[in-house]
C-alpha cells in the first residue's frame, strides 16, 4: 500500500514480474498482468488479512 495514493483505497502485489493493483473493498484485480496462480493466492491472502489492511485505510 502507498499512503495519501489514488482513489479507490487498494494495494500493489507484485509476483516476479508481474503486477496487479487490488481492490481493498472487494479484493477484486483492478489492473496487471497476474498469472491466475498468483491472482488466486493474492485474493486469499487478502481475505485472511482483510480485517488489517482496511484498518491500513
Amino acid at each position: 500500500m502507498y499512503f495519501n495514493d489514488h482513489l479507490p483505497p487498494h494495494f500493489h502485489a507484485i509476483y516476479g514480474e508481474y503486477n496487479g493493483l487490488f481492490d481493498l473493498n472487494t479484493l477484486e484485480m483492478l489492473e496487471g498482468d497476474l498469472p491466475n496462480r498468483a491472482h488466486k493466492l493474492i485474493q486469499e491472502w487478502a481475505k485472511f488479512h482483510e480485517k488489517e489492511l482496511k484498518e491500513m485505510w
